[in-house]
C-alpha cells in the first residue's frame, strides 16, 4: 500500500511542481502533496515497520550498488536500527510538517528534503528513477516558492 502512495504522491508532486511557478493552485496541491508523503508514508509507516517488523530495514541497506553503504549499514545501521531508524523518522516528520506549514518553513523542509533524496541515490539504481525526478520537483517548488512566497509575485527587482 505505501509503495502505491509514494507512487501517487510523488508523481502528484512532480506534476505539480513543474506548474508550480505559474499556479498557486499547483503550488498548495505540491506542498500537501509532499507533506503528506513525508509525514504518513515516510515518517509513520517507518514508524510502525520499526515496531512490527524491524529486521526489514537490514534488506534496505543490502540493495546498494556500493559495498562501502552495505558494509557501513551492516555494520552501523542494522545494529542500532532503532536510533537510526528513529532518526530517519524524526527527519521524515520534521520535514513533512515544515512542507505543510508553508511560507518560508516550506523552503527550510525542501531545503533539508534535498539532501535526503540525494543520499537515496546509493541505495540502489531504481531509487534514481524516483530521486533525480523528485530533485527536479523540490527545486521547482523552491524556485516557485520563493518567486511568489504569499500567492503572488515578488515586485521587479526584490
Amino acid at each position: 500500500m505505501e509503495q502505491v502512495m509514494w507512487l501517487v504522491l510523488g508523481v502528484t508532486v512532480m506534476g505539480a511542481s513543474v506548474r508550480a511557478g505559474r499556479s498557486s493552485r499547483a503550488r498548495i496541491v505540491a506542498r500537501v502533496a509532499l507533506g503528506t508523503l513525508f509525514l504518513f508514508f515516510g515518517a509513520m509507516v517507518n514508524a510502525i515497520y520499526l515496531i512490527t517488523d524491524r529486521d526489514s530495514f537490514a534488506a534496505f541497506g543490502e540493495m546498494s550498488q556500493f559495498a562501502f553503504v552495505r558494509d557501513t549499514w551492516g555494520s552501523l545501521v542494522t545494529p542500532n536500527t532503532g536510533f537510526f531508524i528513529g532518526l530517519l523518522i524524526a527527519g521524515e516528520a520534521t520535514a513533512g510538517l515544515l512542507v505543510l506549514s508553508g511560507g518560508r518553513r516550506l523552503e527550510a523542509g525542501l531545503v533539508l528534503l534535498m539532501p535526503f533524496h540525494v543520499g537515496l541515490l546509493f541505495f540502489g539504481w531504481w531509487l534514481w528513477l524516483y530521486a533525480v525526478p523528485m530533485l527536479g520537483a523540490l527545486v521547482l517548488l523552491l524556485r516557485a516558492q520563493r518567486q511568489h512566497p504569499s500567492g503572488h509575485a515578488r515586485p521587479p527587482g526584490v
